[in-house]
Order: C-alpha cells, then sequence, then structure tokens
C-alpha cells in the first residue's frame, strides 16, 4: 500500500516548526538525535547508532518516499537544523488508515516541538492525503509519548496490545487513535496550527 504522489520535496509548516524532508547532509545531527539511550528504549533502534547506521536510515527514508510507502520527515525550528523527526508509515490505502511516529532530541525535548510536528503531520495526514484513521504505536510506560498524544486528539484504540522484543525484555505498544470526524479529549488541532504551507521550499 503506497500514500498518493505528493510533491518534492514536501515541507509543512505552522505551530512554531518547520518539517522538511532529510538530506544527507544531515547525517551528523541525525546521528546526534538517534545515538541516546531513550530513543533506542522507545524506539527500538539501533543502539550504539553510528555514521553506517545513519546512512542506512538516510537511505530508508529517501526509498520509502521514492515508492511511496513512508513519509520522513525533520523537525525543524526555521527550516535548518533537525531537532526529531515525524514520520508516517504501514500505510492502508484500502482502509484509508496509516501509522504515524514522532521523536525529539534529547536537547530539544519540553519545547512542544512533538506536538506541534503531531498536528501538523495528522491535519496533512487528513485533509490532503483523506486518511481517516490515524495511528499510534506506544510503550505503556512512555507517559511523555502518550501525553503528546492526548493533546493532539488522539485516544486509546481497543485494538490488542502489540508484544515485541526489547533490548531489555519484552515491550508492550499500546494503539492510539485518531479518527476523523470523532473528536479526541483535547482535538484542538486545527486551532493549534497557524498556517500549512505544502510542498513549498
Amino acid at each position: 500500500m503506497t500514500v498518493s504522489p505528493l510533491p518534492y520535496p514536501l515541507r509543512l509548516a505552522g505551530a512554531g516548526v518547520v518539517l522538511r524532508e532529510w538530506c544527507w547532509e544531515d547525517l551528523d545531527d541525525l546521528v546526534a538525535l538517534l545515538d541516546e539511550p531513550d530513543i533506542a528504549r522507545w524506539t527500538l533502534r539501533p543502539s550504539p547508532f553510528d555514521v553506517e547506521a545513519g546512512l542506512a536510515y538516510l537511505r530508508r527514508a529517501l526509498q520509502g518516499r521514492v515508492n511511496g510507502s513512508r513519509i520522513q520527515l525533520a523537525i525543524t525550528a526555521d527550516g535548518g537544523r533537525p531537532l526529531g523527526e515525524v514520520l508516517l508509515f504501514a500505510v492502508r490505502s484500502d482502509a484509508h488508515e496509516a501509522e504515524l511516529g514522532y521523536l525529539v532530541g534529547l536537547p530539544f525535548r519540553r519545547r512542544g516541538l512533538a506536538s506541534a510536528a503531531l498536528s501538523l503531520l495528522t491535519t496533512f495526514s487528513v485533509d490532503t492525503l483523506r486518511l481517516r484513521r490515524l495511528l499510534l504505536r506506544i510503550d505503556r510506560g512512555n507517559t511523555a509519548s502518550t501525553s503528546v498524544a492526548r493533546h493532539c486528539g488522539y485516544r486509546p484504540a481497543a485494538d490488542p496490545v502489540i508484544q515485541q522484543a526489547g533490548p531489555d525484555g519484552p515491550v508492550y505498544l499500546d494503539t492510539w487513535e485518531f479518527v476523523e470526524g470523532r473528536p479526541g479529549p483535547h482535538d484542538d488541532r486545527r486551532k493549534n496550527v497557524a498556517s500549512r504551507r505544502y510542498g513549498r521550499r
């Protein structure tokens, strides 16, 4: 399943952040962001995360963008230095749904970046990609991530718990959902997005 053809490079802006495509020049910043214990704990990415892992990550992001299987965007303040990432993947176009994810580097947390980025991508996914159900898979111990989900209008879904093997034992993921047309407990995503610019440099 793939997302509809989109302009490249994709750029979304609003709520104090700019989401943009990754580029090869981001390699050092990417490695610095992902070579961090909490990132490895909550996302199951390789640890340590080195230059080789970074190159593979960027290649996968580009390949996924080209074949339409995923969208990975760097979270920035002004289109420059990456501070984190938000992504859309596991698209089921027949069901009009997809999975989203997000992360913010340790030095840049507690600034509302994850909420702003998730709100932007949620709005884009519904308004432009015409997806009706968006999913987040969140480790039940990751209270910071569940707080972001609630703030952006997501709420716990009835899906069964997903168990994965983690570096320190089993990991249990709860599913959170955003369903278009069904307000969440804090569904203020449209109010929070000051402006949106799709596909512009």
